[in-house]
């Protein structure tokens, strides 16, 4: 297991390196137009990346059951901080969404620390219910109630994408636990209705999906980013143009530093570059499941397998957008992308993983 280990933290290591590199190329010239300061990126992702290794290995160094007391007041910090961000002068509205918390200096993602919450809160009730799994009233129904609540007031902010694969995620971990498949389909059904509902509900999210299946319908609105995307991954070819050599990140792709960072390594390192950010994530997520499988009791089991899938399907999500496979969504590929709370939430998830692997069975 101590191998394991040391690949785990050697890739992760990897990803960081790449993606502070990748985001000094991508957000340099427009961090210069606007901040007079072609490193302001960079310097900030630094700041974030060493409050997140610290954080990392607190968390690696206390055992995660004694941790496990935690989880519901926890999951109630969570919620209220979810609350907190419709309150004039602690909530920050941005592009038309309020999703950040801003105290002073510091400015944080609520939804990213409901992630963790939710992946605590689901470990401890799968692993304590097994023998009521498969009753929807003793082992569903808690989940279902609390995503539940905490889906509805990310939607509120709104943000579609990172409710949709929060729900995602915790149906997955049902699964695996062994909840009913009826009891799933029951309960996702509805859901879906909802998502389509609430799609239909705002323009600019129909403008969204009609621009997935034909962007160049409207090529300077809302298809304009998904083309540029298609542009950078195309003009890098099999090698790609060279590190800093990007056309794209000037002015032409929105967010190049952040969500479409993938797209500016495809530009500058060609097929060669995503095949091994693709590499280094798969190998991220088959360490983590030897993790999850390795562990001690079903709580660890649970936990690591909760923060993997996690960290797996934002990374699906995050390519999938940037190569018009799926919708676009705005989520941040992880390790990689500009973005503190969220790279603080998947070094944390490392920190958690290497825990579990030391106190393996």
């Amino acid at each position: 297991m101590r191998e394991i280990r040391i690949r785990l933290l050697a890739v992760t290591i990897m990803m960081l390196g790449i993606g502070a590199v990748m985001i000094y190329s991508a957000s340099g010239v427009f961090a210069f137009e606007a901040y007079g300061d072609s490193a302001y990126y960079f310097k900030k992702h630094l700041l974030y990346m060493l409050f997140g290794f610290i954080l990392a290995v607190s968390f690696m160094s206390i055992d995660y059951l004694k941790l496990r007391r935690y989880i519901k007041p926890f999951l109630i910090l969570s919620i209220l901080l979810l609350v907190a961000v419709f309150i004039p002068g602690i909530g920050r509205s941005a592009g038309g969404a309020r999703r950040w918390i801003s105290i002073g200096a510091i400015s944080f993602q609520p939804s990213e620390f409901a992630k963790m919450a939710l992946v605590f809160y689901t470990a401890d009730v799968l692993s304590r219910k097994q023998s009521e799994i498969e009753s929807f009233r003793h082992g569903f129904l808690p989940l279902v109630l609390v995503l539940g609540l905490c889906v509805m007031l990310i939607l509120a902010e709104p943000d579609l994408g990172t409710a949709v694969a929060l729900a995602i995620l915790i149906i997955i971990m049902a699964f695996v636990a062994g909840v009913r498949v009826k009891q799933l389909f029951l309960t996702t059904l509805p859901g879906l209705f909802a998502v389509a509902g609430l799609i239909i509900s705002k323009p600019y999210r129909i403008k969204r999906m009609l621009a997935f299946f034909d962007p160049w319908q409207d090529p300077r609105g809302t298809g304009f980013q998904i083309i540029q995307s298609l542009i950078a991954l195309g003009s890098g070819g099999i090698f790609g143009v060279g590190l800093a050599h990007s056309k794209q990140k000037l002015f032409y792709l929105p967010e190049a530093h952040t969500d479409f960072i993938f797209a500016i390594i495809a530009e500058e390192f060609g097929l060669i570059g995503t095949l091994g950010i693709i590499t280094l994530l798969t190998a991220f997520i088959w360490l983590g499941f030897k993790i999850a499988y390795s562990a001690r009791d079903l709580f660890g089991q649970f936990l690591a397998f909760g923060l993997v899938s996690m960290i797996g399907l934002q990374a699906l999500i995050n390519i999938g957008a940037v190569t018009a496979s799926i919708p676009t969504k705005g989520l941040p590929l992880p390790f990689i992308s500009y973005g503190g709370t969220s790279l603080i939430y998947n070094m944390v998830s490392v920190g958690l993983l290497l825990n579990v692997a030391r106190h393996r069975r």
